[in-house]
């Protein structure tokens, strides 16, 4: 089955940038899937930023140094990165959509449960679960899009997905400051946790609105046999999986090196409260939403390739810039938030197009869940390695080691094909 075909007004509307056409290209049952997907990765990015946030009351409670504190999110982004790679492989062999509702149960499930923790080895163990469903949900959400979506509209449609990203951000921000404001922070950081039940909901959105082989690649009963993630480890592929695997661990370790500490940053070295924290949060947050917006149409205009290449320098630039800023200069702080967030969050707008297209069909849940969670995997050391170097040059100097992740994704692209404009195609 081909997923599109080639009509004459393709390139009519590649050059209308800023239109609603990706919307109105999702055809049918395709809506619901792009909705699920959206919602799925905004509560998936809700469950992991609010532990960003109530980072430092959780280690008052359990009374944490820096180093235990940045191992939680390490093993959750590790561990995340085996789930990633198991929705690949998972979604080649049942289906995209239903391994979707998998990981979303995953990781609300286990969030809940951070919320119950009675201490830390067990906190660790619930966050590093939870590893998993989140992995797994951007594995098979964003394939099941790139794999339904338009090739002239991918990289919007994938670009409007990404930013989702950004309102569950906003929403955990929310969601953060409100209860903290209300509740004592030894139980705040507990209900703020329980609060990530709620994309179980997304479940029975997914089961109530869409059917049954709906999305473009439906594997038959022999796919499990012919399916194999030894694939993107052979010939052909083996070349493509090692440059993407290295282009995602440029970005997300640049990303988490940021992110991860941002909250704790603002608080311990530049003294502001959880309240007085809320602008400049809001302004990253604002940043990164038009980032992922945008990028997604820089993505089908410009190309993949330059596009990556644009926002890894300017990412890595603003890194740097941002934790240089001296002390008492928090205007400075404040303007630069927004393109920080703009260029670190919306480069990976580009990866739900790029890996699908790098991959053929029977393949592409293994090399997309491989590629992009192996980068998170290795990514999720250096915020372990922040914390570690924290000790010795500051956290503001350690925050800037995390600009060294985007030279990687430059090399990376030095040897990566360009894929704009690349025709899926899927049997069932």
């Amino acid at each position: 089955m081909t997923i599109e075909q080639t009509t004459p007004d393709m390139p009519s509307r590649q050059d209308k940038l800023f239109t609603l056409d990706w919307y109105r290209t999702l055809p049918g049952p395709a809506v619901h899937i792009f909705w699920a997907s959206f919602l799925g990765w905004a509560l998936d990015a809700f469950d992991y930023q609010i532990f960003s946030f109530v980072l430092t009351a959780i280690a008052v409670a359990f009374g944490l140094t820096n180093t235990q504190s940045g191992l939680i999110a390490t093993s959750t982004l590790v561990v995340s990165a085996f789930g990633g790679v198991l929705a690949g492989v998972l979604a080649d062999s049942i289906g995209r959509v239903k391994t979707l509702m998998i990981t979303i149960g995953v990781y609300a499930l286990f969030t809940f449960l951070s919320g119950l923790a009675p201490n830390y080895p067990l906190l660790l163990t619930f966050r590093t679960l939870q590893g998993l469903g989140f992995g797994g949900e951007w594995a098979a959400g964003a394939l099941v899009v790139a794999e339904v979506a338009d090739s002239v509209q991918r990289g919007r449609v994938l670009g409007m997905v990404q930013s989702a990203w950004a309102i569950g951000w906003g929403l955990a921000l929310i969601a953060y400051t409100l209860v903290f404001s209300f509740a004592p922070p030894a139980y705040a950081w507990r209900i703020v946790f329980w609060l990530g039940v709620l994309p179980a909901l997304i479940i029975v959105y997914v089961r109530l609105k869409i059917p049954p082989k709906s999305e473009a690649y439906v594997p038959d009963e022999h796919a499990g046999k012919r399916i194999s993630l030894w694939q993107i480890f052979q010939p052909p592929l083996l070349r493509k999986t090692l440059l993407a695997s290295l282009l995602a661990v440029g970005a997300q370790g640049g990303y988490y090196a940021i992110f991860t500490w941002l909250p704790t940053f603002l608080k311990t070295e530049r003294h502001l409260s959880i309240v007085g924290s809320v602008p400049y949060l809001a302004t990253v947050i604002i940043g990164s939403f038009l980032g992922y917006v945008i990028s997604g149409y820089i993505n089908d205009w410009l190309g993949r390739r330059p596009t990556f290449a644009l926002y890894a320098v300017c990412s890595g630039l603003l890194i740097y810039l941002y934790t240089q800023i001296p002390t008492g200069a928090n205007v400075v702080l404040l303007i630069l938030g927004a393109p920080l967030g703009f260029f670190a969050s919306g480069i990976f707008s580009g990866f739900g197009s790029y890996l699908a297209e790098l991959f053929p069909s029977q393949a592409r849940g293994a090399g997309q869940g491989f590629t992009y969670n192996f980068g998170r995997g290795l990514g999720a050391f250096f915020p372990t390695i922040i914390g570690l170097l924290s000790v010795t040059v500051g956290l503001a100097g350690a925050i800037g080691f995390g600009a060294l992740g985007y030279a990687l994704c430059l090399l990376a692209l030095l040897f990566l094909p360009e894929t704009r404009g690349e025709h899926l195609v899927a049997t069932d």
